[in-house]
């Protein structure tokens, strides 16, 4: 991933998950797979627009795998634990790592999570939280802003009904109203 402002976002997924009401109603629906694909496209944008890398962390779910990761742009990847391993303690690893950095292209370490424990040793370790709440809010607002700067510009047609009709239904009136049939 291409560091862009010296940030990393690390969102714990499956907590997200639980906490965003639209995703948790998809999972229960459609499975786990469809409300992680889910949050990977609420954070694509987001994570565009604020320039920051984002890492967000998945369990093995008791998937007898490595850990692995999928890049989904030059900003965004979704990290799976290794076999045994947790979010949490992948997430600590990081924090711990960040603390202990003598130089890095990483300036500031957000973890997204509404899990306390975590919070905590993450504050711990010096790197910035972010409840699952907030970072919903955060996402809608710059989702409304990216709609808003991409809606079309009406043109403003003036107060006549006269402005709103089509070019030869404004001729045909222009012409009846001058007497030529």
């Amino acid at each position: 991933m291409a560091a862009t402002s010296g940030a990393l976002l690390l969102v714990d997924g499956y907590n997200i998950i639980g906490a965003w009401s639209y995703l948790k109603r998809t999972r229960d629906r459609d499975g786990l797979e469809a409300a992680r694909r889910e949050l990977v496209e609420a954070l694509v944008n987001y994570t565009a627009h604020e320039g920051w890398l984002t890492k967000i962390v998945f369990d093995s779910h008791y998937q007898k795998t490595p850990g692995s990761q999928e890049d989904y742009t030059p900003s965004l990847s979704v990290y799976y634990t290794a076999f045994a391993q947790t979010a949490d303690t992948y997430i600590e690893k990081v924090c711990a790592s960040f603390k202990h950095q003598d130089s890095s292209s990483i300036s500031r370490l957000i973890v997204a999570t509404s899990d306390r424990a975590q919070r905590l040793t993450a504050i711990g370790y010096g790197a910035e939280w972010m409840s699952a709440q907030r970072l919903a809010s955060e996402v809608e607002l710059v989702s409304c802003r990216i709609r808003a700067k991409h809606r079309p510009k009406k043109q403003t047609q003036g107060r006549f009904l006269f402005n709103c009709l089509d070019p030869q239904a404004q001729q045909r009136l222009s012409q009846w109203r001058r007497g030529i049939y």
